[in-house]
């Protein structure tokens, strides 16, 4: 199949009763194997100022395939584990999910305040930028970062 004939499939409208996919709102799209999608999807709503666009319904067990949202412009997808499948739910380790913000110090604590855990707190930063990290309760690392205006 070439390039041009799997794009003008993805183009199709959908089937009769299925919901039309939500544009990918960014160049590159994180894709995390979470335990509890939909949790985590209601965390992120609250904590990053979140916009689910689409959300399957659960299987039969009870996990989310797909869930789209978009967080600062940019889509995050996620689902539940299906180790069936060879997608089991496994530590976070390794990378960091970044915001970059107008307002840190309002948005970091609102994330806190939603139940996010301080690892670093936000601090001027000796490239330029007010920086900190945090962990959500799904174990996934984030960062959010001000250029300051000057």
């Amino acid at each position: 199949m070439s390039a041009n004939s799997a794009t003008a499939a993805c183009e199709q409208p959908p089937a009769t009763g299925q919901q039309p996919m939500p544009k990918v709102r960014s160049g590159i799209t994180a894709y995390l194997c979470v335990s509890n999608a939909a949790k985590a999807a209601a965390f992120y709503e609250r904590a990053f100022g979140g916009k689910i666009l689409l959300q399957i319904p659960p299987d039969e067990k009870g996990r989310t395939m797909h869930i789209h949202l978009e967080i600062n412009g940019a889509s995050l997808m996620l689902s539940d584990g299906f180790p069936e499948h060879g997608h089991p739910v496994k530590p976070h380790q390794g990378y960091t999910l970044h915001l970059q913000v107008d307002d840190i110090d309002k948005r970091f604590q609102h994330a806190i305040d939603a139940g996010g855990e301080i690892v670093l707190p936000v601090q001027d930063m000796f490239w330029g930028d007010r920086y900190g990290q945090l962990r959500d309760p799904f174990g996934v690392m984030w960062s959010m970062g001000m250029t300051p205006t000057r």
